[in-house]
């Protein structure tokens, strides 16, 4: 396995959503508090000895997630073809972070304490 640095940061947010060709309590308009969570993997640090600012990576996700939140996701532009599922939500964050981003990272997506999706691509 090659040498990997990595950093996370985390966010959240609030929505709701109702699960299409799905059968069960989730095919209901339902919400939940999702926590996201992306980490950055490269092998090289810059000059400062970082692999990317903490600060930088929290405010561009935070900009991603804030369209999100308190939204019904089925209404959301991406959300309106694919099923608005919590791995479909990861790739979504993935591909809004990837190009501000240029660097591997994985997002999870947590939809309860328990239950979690994630999305890993990069270049």
């Amino acid at each position: 396995m090659s040498k990997m640095y990595e950093i996370t940061v985390k966010g959240s947010f609030c929505g709701a959503h109702s699960l299409r060709y799905y059968r069960g309590k989730c095919e209901a308009l339902h919400g939940h508090n999702w926590g996201v969570e992306v980490t950055v993997y490269g092998k090289s640090l810059d000059k400062t000895g970082m692999l990317m600012d903490f600060t930088v990576l929290k405010a561009r996700l935070g900009k991603i997630i804030a369209a999100l939140d308190h939204k019904h996701l089925n209404e959301v532009a991406f959300f309106k073809k694919q099923n608005p599922t919590s791995e479909n939500i990861a790739r979504h964050i993935h591909a809004r972070l990837s190009p501000l981003i240029k660097k591997k990272m994985k997002v999870c997506v947590e939809e309860t304490d328990s239950s979690r999706a994630s999305y890993t691509a990069g270049p």
